[in-house]
């Protein structure tokens, strides 16, 4: 396990030192998905901290996006205590963003996630 991956994901997710253990399973399958779709002819290490950074994006994303699912309350205040979370569209465009980030950094390097017909005459 990478704690670097995990570490980064963490902080691009928000989440505390507590709900990492979440997190790194999240962070192996992205590292792992990352890998399976490297162009042929590139390795891990051709991609140097790319690939971390990329998997900490996805990993975060996932967790975001599992998070923000719950739409329940998402602020409250007891006295001068104020406390206020992402209501769910605002984790999915949180989401979004991080894994198009992450497809961002890869591009060089890995294939795309879509299929396309070119050249077919119907």
């Amino acid at each position: 396990m990478d704690e670097t991956i995990v570490a980064l994901a963490a902080r691009l997710a928000g989440l505390e030192e507590a709900d990492t253990a979440l997190l790194e399973p999240l962070c192996d399958a992205a590292r792992q998905r990352w890998i399976d779709r490297l162009r042929q002819g590139v390795t891990e290490e051709d991609c140097g901290q790319t690939l971390p950074c990329a998997a900490a994006f996805s990993a975060a994303a996932e967790a975001v996006a599992g998070a923000g699912g719950t739409g329940g309350v998402t602020s409250f205040k007891a006295g001068e205590v104020s406390v206020q979370g992402r209501t769910a569209a605002e984790s999915a465009a949180l989401a979004a963003a991080l894994r198009a980030a992450a497809e961002e950094l890869m591009a060089p390097y890995a294939c795309t996630g879509s299929f396309a017909f070119l050249g077919v005459k119907g």
